[in-house]
């Protein structure tokens, strides 16, 4: 007999992938099975195994196949193969979810089990919202419940008379449907018509809308912004408190989706701090970073740093390729002794530090012209200068060395290429709409236009953002029209001009 798996019941959270628990994250990473909700956020599920089989057990209204009691027997069955079966639900498991239900039928069966603590959406949804759900002067207690069920029932399981009466915070989860017929019911069992109350809708998603108000019109309000389910109600004088504490969805980029073009391996520092502001930032790589095919004319270069007086680094890619080798052919960082080292921007700069190595020279703007003029400002004639470059790109730094008496060796270390999943990727978050388009280097912009077979009618409502003019100019070449430029060239450069450019009126949108 095979030894019985386990099942374990993780909370993903209420919508925020960074809610996710440290305890949660690594369960996933060892996950064999993993059965999860609908609304599950899709980042989260990217911590399990590619190997883990991932099941959708969302259960929507009318579907076969989905009921509790297939889930159960789902993971039942899974984990009497000896498998480790992650049960992933948003929000907590035990807090208006089936988790309880779920851990008596695994008991039932004999199948070890574990409950890992979700955040839950009831505290959640209104802290994004800015709403503390107690306060010292407002609220010393707050109280939830569902509000699945109508309250003009006869025969209700709550005692909504009682709960008009509290004079704490009352939650109301699930009640969008009867959220009328809530409200009627508590003004009419003596709670204010002018008690502030609060509808907030996917909390702490990037697409969350809240609206707050009296009681008495909530719903009205709410009908006028558009808010449908999922919602939760805060009731009571903490709800007050949102225009005064919002935080979460007055952001300068709030909402906006970002198309990042980067390389997968690259887009990830960038799609952080967009969404640090707030944005849905959409990777879909338009370049990928790929090794040579034959490694000869590199490693002859490598294994000769010495020889050459100069070593121009023009991206972190570059320096990568270049320590890759120096680890293939068992060097270390002694085989730049006596050579200088120039790198194009801080961004170049970081990369080379972290592998031991500080910059003799960087530019004070991060682009191959500001480089040029730095070299060229020391005497280089007769220099030896190596250049690890891409197959493909700009020649403005080689060109301009020669013509200064410069002996250049410029040397392919990585090939650039279009990753093959990427129409697709583009063609999906275009579909969405697409708020700002981000572009960090010309083949960034070329390799998008090729995907749209140079169309890119579909872009113009979107705001266009270029981590310099070399891009920028690449980009009004093709025909979009450059809304931002970063004066600083680097990725840093790029998320604050985005920022200034919506913080500072160039759109309210």
């Amino acid at each position: 007999m095979t030894a019985t798996g386990k099942v374990y019941l993780v909370g993903a959270g209420p919508g925020d992938p960074g809610l996710l628990t440290l305890k949660g994250q690594r369960l996933l990473a060892s996950a064999e099975v993993v059965l999860y909700d609908r609304l599950v956020d899709r980042k989260i599920l990217s911590h399990a195994p590619t190997t883990a089989e991932m099941i959708d057990v969302g259960k929507i209204l009318g579907e076969v196949g989905r009921t509790q009691s297939d889930i159960n027997s789902t993971m039942i069955e899974r984990a009497r193969k000896g498998k480790q079966v992650v049960r992933l639900q948003g929000g907590d498991p035990f807090v208006f979810g089936r988790g309880g239900e779920e851990a008596e039928d695994l008991r039932d069966a004999g199948v070890p089990f574990e409950v890992v603590p979700g955040v839950t959406s009831v505290v959640a949804a209104p802290a994004y919202a800015g709403i503390p759900l107690t306060h010292r002067r407002l609220s010393s207690s707050f109280t939830v419940v569902t509000g699945n069920e109508d309250p003009k029932k006869t025969e209700s399981a709550l005692d909504w008379k009682v709960l008009a009466q509290l004079s704490g915070t009352l939650v109301v989860l699930m009640g969008w449907r009867n959220m009328p017929s809530i409200v009627e019911t508590l003004i009419a069992n003596g709670k204010s018509p002018r008690t502030p109350a609060a509808l907030i809708m996917w909390g702490t998603e990037p697409w969350q809308i809240a609206v707050t108000g009296p009681l008495s019109n909530i719903v009205d309000l709410a009908y006028e912004k558009g808010i449908s389910s999922p919602v939760i109600a805060v009731i009571g004088d903490v709800a007050g408190l949102r225009e005064t504490l919002r935080w979460f969805d007055n952001r300068p980029l709030f909402g906006k989706r970002a198309l990042v073009t980067r390389t997968r391996t690259q887009a990830g520092k960038l799609s952080q701090r967009l969404e640090a502001l707030g944005a849905i930032a959409v990777e879909a790589p338009t370049i990928e970073i790929q090794p040579l095919d034959d490694y000869t004319e590199l490693d002859s270069a490598v294994s000769r740093l010495t020889d050459y007086d100069w070593i121009l680094f023009s991206s972190g890619n570059a320096v990568e390729a270049i320590f890759d080798r120096i680890d293939a052919l068992n060097l270390d960082s002694r085989a730049f002794a006596g050579t200088q080292i120039a790198c194009i921007g801080p961004d170049t700069s970081s990369i080379l530090q972290r592998h031991g190595i500080i910059p003799d020279l960087i530019p004070d703007t991060a682009v191959a012209e500001s480089l040029l003029n730095a070299l060229t400002s020391l005497d280089i004639a007769g220099k030896n200068i190596l250049i690890p470059k891409p197959d493909i790109g700009r020649d403005t730094l080689p060109t301009g060395l020669r013509a200064a008496g410069a002996t250049i060796t410029e040397v392919v270390s990585y090939r650039t290429v279009m990753p093959k999943s990427s129409k697709a990727l583009v063609m999906d978050a275009i579909s969405e709409g697409i708020d700002i388009a981000v572009f960090t280097s010309s083949s960034t912009v070329e390799n998008l236009a090729k995907l749209l077979n140079d169309d890119l009618a579909c872009l113009e409502n979107a705001k266009i953002a270029c981590i310099g003019p070399i891009t920028a100019a690449t980009a009004g070449e093709l025909g979009l029209s450059v809304d931002i430029v970063a004066t600083e060239h680097t990725i840093d450069g790029l998320v604050t001009a985005m920022e200034e450019h919506f913080v500072g009126g160039g759109d309210t949108g």
